[in-house]
């Protein structure tokens, strides 16, 4: 189910962004939109990588049996990437903050229908 969300949220994001690019005639807000959804990848590539470590889940990787502050740490500091690579989109690169949010909704959406998908094969009593 995850890969079918991570392959639905890269498909919705890549079409609201066209659809923003051509519905406002502005490139800008088509790549304000991507940008958004590489915010969103950034954030689920963080929180994932934390809790497969505390969770134990990794045996045998880089993090394997180092002590859960070196984990909390790690989580801090690529939440602390994310907040300078979102600053950089929406201040030097002049990408609109909306677009973004657009963007960041991708997965919401692709949740969403995820549900929908769910509801549709399940048969109610």
């Amino acid at each position: 189910m995850i890969e079918r969300i991570t392959r639905d949220t890269a498909l919705i994001c890549a079409l609201l962004a066209l659809a923003g690019a051509v519905g406002f005639r502005s490139v800008a807000v088509g790549l304000g939109v991507l940008g958004g959804g590489a915010l969103m990848g950034l954030s689920y590539w963080a929180i994932a990588g934390t809790v497969d470590a505390l969770a134990g889940l990794r045996s045998g990787g880089e993090t394997a049996g180092k002590p859960a502050g070196f984990h909390l740490v790690k989580f801090f500091t690529r939440h602390a990437m994310l907040a300078v690579a979102a600053y950089g989109m929406m201040v030097r690169l002049q990408f609109d903050p909306v677009a973004m949010l657009v963007g960041v909704t991708s997965l919401g959406v692709a949740v969403a229908v995820e549900a929908v998908r769910s509801l549709r094969w399940r048969r109610f009593p």
